[in-house]
């Protein structure tokens, strides 16, 4: 066994419900949680496991929370707390089901060994054995509400039903639904068509996706590293959805193009590889805008990458206007809950109304360096319509020299004056679009 191996698989298992503790108790991202404790497991099966399990406890955690509130009598408190996370992940396996109940078991009680020493195997032998025997009645007393059945926070669901109406349901099931693997072919090195040949020549299946380019869809998902020609630059991971901001800028050679926000770079990058333009990358953030440029240089592109505020143009604008300007603005992320199911935990619903007031600022702030005849998307990868659909609308009310774009031949459906996909739908994550041109002055 390697270093991070252990014989009873508990490892995986104590690393999920370490990672589900961070998200939930100290309110820290899923992924940078993981990222310092899956480098012990030197198994790729196992982080591949802990990743699954912490993925699958916080899209069930209002049923996994209330049937320990029902096996456990006391709180599980202070040095204890760990424990309650770590039941949590042992009762997502026993209803998953892909495991025998004795293996969970056994795993779950090595686990707590390893924690807490042996004081507190005994707890958690019994209550996982007691939920074997229990089962059935537990589950049916169960409350049935959309925030038990599909795991979210109840001012999401209220959102969701309030925007989405019929819908609903299909979108709280959707975000459950592990996404495919999207991929986008650089058209600079290799056709879409000679890059499916390839796939195939490698016993790879995929298929091309109708209204979206460049885009081949994984029938299974893989190592993006097996991909033939990744590290070459023929080809991206992005998801359908996100590709489409490119074709909404309707771009062409020599333009002066802005990707605002741009971290983490796969929109500027598909932006370059459509047409020749002078592009400016510009993000607030310094690290996220240094991996912009690790992605352009593995795909051979280039761009002038800047540093800076895009609702404080004063702070970095040369004075020159640009003819196109994306605007992928910081939003809540609820379209994209099915790739990061800490979304939903993290989130409150009150940062709706501070990210609206942001998107704002950031729009009007940038429409001045439009060139008159150019042309503004705003994208977001929300559900909300305040932050999609209402925002558009309200933009074109405060600017009298913009005209919305009729898109109505893009994938999606109609959202005032943009486009939203929601998730699920043609395979995409969920995503707004509203394009508007600058009048001439």
């Amino acid at each position: 066994m390697g270093p991070g191996e252990t014989a009873d698989g508990e490892l995986p298992r104590r690393v999920a419900a370490r990672a589900v503790l961070a998200v939930l108790d100290q309110g820290r991202a899923l992924d940078a949680a993981l990222l310092p404790l899956l480098e012990p497991l030197s198994d790729p099966r196992d982080r591949a496991l802990a990743r699954r399990l912490s993925h699958g406890v916080l899209r069930d955690w209002p049923a996994l929370d209330w049937l320990i509130g029902r096996l456990v009598e006391k709180p599980l408190k202070g040095r204890n707390r760990s424990l309650h996370f770590l039941l949590a992940v042992a009762l997502h396996e026993l209803r998953d089901g892909r495991e025998p109940d004795h293996a969970v078991v056994h795993a779950a009680v090595a686990a707590a060994r390893s924690l807490l020493g042996q004081r507190m195997t005994g707890l958690v032998n019994g209550v996982l054995r007691n939920f074997g025997r229990q089962r059935e009645a537990l589950l049916a007393e169960l409350p049935t509400s959309p925030i038990f059945r599909f795991g979210y926070p109840g001012w999401l669901v209220k959102r969701i039903e309030n925007d989405w109406g019929e819908s609903t349901e299909a979108v709280l099931a959707a975000g459950n639904e592990p996404p495919p693997l999207w991929l986008r072919v650089n058209r600079r090195r290799v056709s879409r068509d000679e890059y499916l040949e390839r796939l195939s020549q490698s016993g790879i299946d995929a298929r091309v996706a109708q209204g979206f380019p460049d885009a081949l869809v994984l029938t299974e998902r893989m190592a993006v590293s097996a991909l033939p020609g990744f590290n070459e630059g023929l080809v991206s991971v992005q998801d359908g959805a996100a590709q489409l901001a490119a074709d909404y800028l309707e771009l062409r050679d020599g333009q002066r193009v802005l990707d605002a926000c741009a971290a983490p770079g796969g929109k500027s990058a598909h932006i370059l590889e459509h047409h020749a333009v002078d592009l400016t990358a510009l993000d607030v953030d310094g690290e996220r805008l240094a991996r912009v440029g690790s992605g352009l240089e593995r795909l051979g592109l280039e761009a002038r990458l800047l540093r800076g505020d895009a609702a404080r143009p004063d702070e970095w604008w040369d004075g020159r206007r640009f003819d196109r300007i994306l605007v992928d603005a910081p939003c809540s992320a609820t379209g994209v809950i099915r790739r990061h199911p800490d979304i939903r935990w993290l989130r409150r619903d009150e940062d709706i109304d501070r990210l609206v007031a942001m998107q704002r600022e950031i729009v009007d702030a940038l429409w001045p360096l439009l060139e008159p005849g150019g042309i503004l998307v705003y994208a977001t990868c929300s559900l909300t319509k305040v932050e999609n659909d209402e925002q558009a609308r309200a933009f074109l009310e405060r600017h009298a020299d913009a005209r919305g774009i009729d898109n109505s031949d893009r994938p999606g459906r109609s959202a005032g004056p943009g486009r939203q996909i929601l998730p699920g739908e043609r395979g995409c994550d969920g995503f707004y679009y509203f394009a508007a041109r600058r009048l001439q002055q």
